[in-house]
């Protein structure tokens, strides 16, 4: 059998993955849906989030441990809930949505396996908000 090159592989992948969301992308917009999603499943349970925001990019990153981060971020919202998990009950998780000076739209999160931290570590950026989510509130990303 003959095997596949890895570069191949990760191209196909890629293909496929950016194939789905436009799919996926045509699919809500045919529905009447906005094509702006929030980071997290539609049955979450958000009990808290975080907007910042740093319009020039400049000196401003983020970086959550065991998910992930960026630099030159010009927003970031982070969200804090619950979600429901195969019926077997809700798990926490954290979700965030960002925007950098090179990338329009990037998400991220780290679903909470049994009794643990999630921490990000902000640096640069102001605290435009942080609390509850206003009823109706959607995020700042979806928004614009």
């Amino acid at each position: 059998m003959a095997r596949t090159p890895k570069n191949f592989r990760m191209l196909l992948l890629a293909v496929v993955l950016l194939g789905g969301d436009a799919s996926a992308t045509l699919l809500r917009a045919e529905e009447g849906k906005s094509s702006r999603s929030l980071p997290y499943p539609s049955d979450s349970e958000i009990i808290f989030k975080w907007e910042y925001s740093c319009p020039s990019g400049k000196g401003c990153s983020f970086n959550c441990p065991g998910s992930g981060g960026a630099n030159n971020v010009t927003k970031l919202n982070i969200y804090l809930g619950s979600f429901p998990l195969g019926g077997t009950g809700h798990s926490t998780g954290m979700f965030y949505e960002f925007s950098t000076v090179e990338i329009p739209r990037g998400n991220g999160f780290n679903i909470a396996a049994g009794l643990g931290s999630l921490a990000c570590q902000v640096v640069g950026m102001k605290l435009d908000y942080s609390g509850p989510p206003l009823n109706g509130q959607q995020s700042q990303a979806a928004r614009d």
